[in-house]
């Protein structure tokens, strides 16, 4: 199990890290695709520019007003789309239709130069001035085309790389949430076998390394504390007569009972084989006594149910209070004397 979550999780991680590449590719494509349009807009303009300026250049020529300034003008613009140079802040778009349409344009304008130059010296009656002004207006016509459509692929790119960087994001959050899930799927996980290490499977209990984890702690005890220790009494005997299957019930048997009568919030904990700890916090002597006295009030009525299954136990406890300094440990080395002594007398009692 644990290999398989191992190789899930590299897996993810492989996939979220060509996820995070992917994106940062789109990233640089979509700036490069942006830079691109940027510019666009303006050649647009200024090649619908050029296509009205010349119609009326060509209307002036032909009522006899010659205007050189506005032919330069319309120079300048057309070799800033050609060369992007100038004064106009034109780029020059990277398109084959676009630019192979602009050349025949400039070319064509050309002509209409020269056709001007008959114009002033002939008089517009005597050129055909007028038809290459039609052609020349389709041409320009074509050239501005171009650059919407270039523009118009640019945008379809700049909507297709958003669409995969949605969909790139899509699958990283995915993966996030399902790393989540797993993360805390394996936490509980961990959060049960920590469990289970800690407890005895057979009474429910903390078993004999939660209470060496507890005992463990060396901190100076500060607030009243009490430690019990308790030994069943009969467990060998019923072990030998009744077999062990009936000394484990007597097991979970006293197991049940100490949980029910100690508080919740104090530590009752199976030590190992027949002994049991329990740690009291926040008590005092009279309420140590006041709960073993319920103990054995609820241990007799138990034994007097006819169960054949009698408790018997033997107990020893000490209490911080005794004590100018003590730990947990110092507690339970002198309860469990103490339970030894008792058991001790309980065996002079019964013989």
């Amino acid at each position: 199990m644990k290999l398989k979550n191992k190789k899930s999780r590299n897996i993810i991680g492989i996939i979220q890290s060509c996820l995070i590449f992917a994106l940062v590719i789109l990233v640089i494509f979509m700036m490069i695709q942006i830079n691109r349009l940027q510019g666009t807009a303006r050649v647009i303009n200024y090649a619908g520019l050029v296509r009205g300026a010349t119609q009326r250049e060509v209307k002036l020529e032909i009522t006899g007003s010659q205007n050189d300034e506005l032919i330069k003008y319309l120079d300048d613009i057309l070799s800033g789309l050609k060369y992007q140079d100038g004064n106009y802040d034109l780029v020059k778009l990277q398109d084959k239709e676009y630019q192979d349409k602009l050349q025949v344009q400039i070319d064509y304008w050309n002509k209409i130069k020269k056709e001007i130059e008959a114009v002033r010296s002939n008089g517009y009656e005597n050129t055909d001035i007028v038809n290459m002004s039609e052609t020349y207006f389709k041409l320009a016509d074509d050239t501005v085309s171009a650059a919407e459509n270039y523009s118009e692929k640019i945008a379809t790119k700049i909507r297709t790389i958003e669409l995969l960087s949605a969909l790139d994001m899509l699958c990283l959050v995915i993966l996030i949430i399902v790393q989540t899930i797993m993360a805390m799927k394996m936490a509980r996980q961990n959060k049960l076998l920590e469990q289970r290490a800690y407890t005895d499977a057979r009474t429910g209990l903390p078993n004999r390394s939660a209470c060496k984890e507890i005992l463990n702690n060396n901190e100076i005890i500060s607030s009243p504390t009490a430690c019990i220790i308790f030994d069943l009494n009969n467990l060998k005997f019923i072990n030998d007569t009744m077999g062990h299957s009936a000394g484990d019930r007597l097991i979970v048997k006293f197991a049940g009972l100490l949980r029910r009568v100690f508080p919740e919030k104090d530590f009752v904990g199976r030590y190992g084989g027949d002994e049991f700890m329990v740690v009291i916090y926040d008590t005092d002597k009279a309420e140590v006594d006041e709960i073993l006295k319920c103990l054995c009030l609820e241990k007799d009525k138990l034994n007097n149910t006819g169960n054949e299954l009698q408790i018997d136990y033997a107990c020893g406890w000490a209490i911080s209070e005794d004590y100018k300094e003590s730990t947990l440990q110092i507690l339970f080395d002198s309860a469990d004397s103490y339970m030894y002594e008792n058991k001790q007398l309980c065996k002079k009692q019964n013989q």
